[in-house]
């Protein structure tokens, strides 16, 4: 589907309060991306695929995967498939609702649905929607902020605030938005985040569930650059470094649904196979 152009949104304002938040996260968009893949690759080799990447943003992943698979890059946002400007012989473009993919008569051998259930009305019906498009054995990447964790809960993962991580979407609308971020305070996809427990609630019929806690931990401790762009994390990460816990806190990563991934992991990353 061929795209035109668009009205110039929020994330691309330089006045707005989050825009340096939101550039960081647009400059490490390929690095994020080799990451999404190095934790795909624990499970499944990334070579020769057919891959739908929902709600693509600036298409890192897209870009990294295309390479050498074949892969649909959708994104509500037409500012944001324009922006994506590599020309993969393998990689096609198309702009869609994550609850409406148009593209029932394909079927995929991955889905990456990276910070993107958060934003979305009716998560288990999209996931629903996403199980019917895998291939047998299929699997679905899912990344997203935790709710209860400690440090959201210092500062929102998507406003950089207390507080706002454990609020509902309606309330995050009528209190927050409209207080403090008052042309925002429309949006339809304002986040509401998952803790482990309601996420496993939605995935655990349809998938068996593994999380890359540990994974991602030691990648980041290693110097990853693209898993981390909030003001908070990097400066929790420089303080890691500067007194030296780095050992301490890989020997407290693990991948189990227990008090580290319940209430410190600030993010899940889920590999999801097909049942």
């Amino acid at each position: 589907m061929e795209v035109t152009e668009t009205n110039e949104p929020a994330w691309l304002d330089e006045n707005h309060p989050n825009y340096e938040r939101w550039k960081r996260a647009r400059y490490i968009a390929e690095e994020r991306g080799k990451f999404v893949v190095s934790i795909i690759e624990q499970q499944i080799k990334c070579e020769g695929l057919t891959v739908l990447d929902l709600g693509s943003g600036e298409g890192g992943t897209a870009k990294v995967l295309a390479k050498i698979n074949s892969v649909f890059s959708m994104d509500i946002s037409l500012t944001r498939l324009l922006r994506q400007t590599d020309r993969e012989n393998n990689l096609y473009r198309i702009n869609g609702d994550a609850l409406n993919v148009p593209l029932k008569n394909e079927s995929f051998d991955l889905i990456i649905l990276q910070d993107v259930i958060e934003h979305v009305k009716s998560p288990a019906e999209m996931i629903d929607s996403l199980y019917s498009l895998l291939k047998k054995d299929g699997i679905l990447y899912l990344s997203t902020p935790n709710k209860f964790s400690l440090f959201n809960f210092i500062a929102d993962p998507h406003w950089g605030m207390p507080f706002v991580s454990v609020l509902k979407r309606e309330t995050i609308k009528k209190y927050f938005l409209r207080n403090f971020r008052k042309n925002d305070s429309e949006r339809e996809d304002a986040a509401q985040l998952f803790s482990l427990d309601d996420l496993d609630k939605i995935l655990r019929n349809k998938f068996e569930i593994k999380l890359n806690t540990k994974f991602a931990v030691e990648k980041l401790i290693e110097g990853n650059k693209g898993i981390v762009w909030s003001d908070l994390h990097l400066n929790l990460l420089e303080i890691i470094r500067k007194v030296h816990l780095q050992n301490f806190i890989l020997s407290a990563a693990n991948d189990n649904y227990g008090f580290t991934n319940n209430f410190l992991n600030p993010t899940f990353y889920f590999l999801l196979k097909k049942k």
